[in-house]
């Protein structure tokens, strides 16, 4: 009798570890105000936009019609650059958990951003913030999906996914509030971002 009883007060408390494990991963709250997903931190919102900028609104769909594919500017981000801005943070851009994000301050100016035909394949409608975590399901950073949602990274942004994992990383979108054309994939599991466009 003492072992049954044994046995089920081990079952209890390996269920109740098990509960509380499952907790985290349904996305509870945050102290920085962002949420958890399987133990991690998710911003609550997007980047504000860049201070002193005006966004340039896109043209027409009538002035795109027949036009080339977009094009994106090949740049690189400067190499004098350094996203590493304390001990143990990434060098690439990424966001704290008081919800700062380290990395987007260019503006809308910036030259590696610029499509000549922005939102060509469409606005993604999938659903943005902590609210809509997204598996990878495939792909790489020319072109990855889930969800049936396709995306290709910015080809200054390259260099900050090559730690990716394509078929399994989870991430969030976010809108670019700069760059027109751009959303932003926050990756759960690294805590850094790219720039994305959708491809429909």
């Amino acid at each position: 009798m003492k072992r049954i009883i044994g046995l089920l007060i081990v079952t209890l408390m390996l269920s109740a570890y098990a509960f509380a494990q499952r907790g985290d991963e349904r996305g509870e709250q945050h102290p920085g105000g962002g949420q958890r997903a399987g133990g991690r931190y998710i911003p609550p919102h997007g980047p504000p936009p860049a201070r002193g900028q005006q966004r340039v609104q896109p043209s027409s769909p009538a002035q795109t019609r027949g036009a080339a594919p977009p094009r994106v500017e090949e740049s690189r981000p400067p190499e004098n650059r350094n996203y590493r801005d304390r001990e143990g943070h990434p060098n690439a851009p990424h966001v704290h958990p008081n919800g700062q994000w380290v990395g987007h301050d260019s503006g809308g100016n910036d030259a590696r951003y610029h499509l000549d035909h922005p939102w060509e394949h469409g606005r993604f409608r999938g659903g943005f913030g902590p609210s809509h975590v997204w598996r990878l399901e495939g792909g790489n950073r020319e072109r990855f999906w889930f969800g049936g949602f396709y995306f290709g990274v910015a080809p200054g942004d390259f260099a900050f996914c090559n730690d990716w994992l394509w078929s399994s990383d989870e991430i969030v979108i976010y809108e670019d509030p700069d760059h027109i054309g751009w959303y932003l994939a926050y990756n759960v599991r690294l805590g850094t971002y790219i720039h994305v466009t959708f491809l429909g």
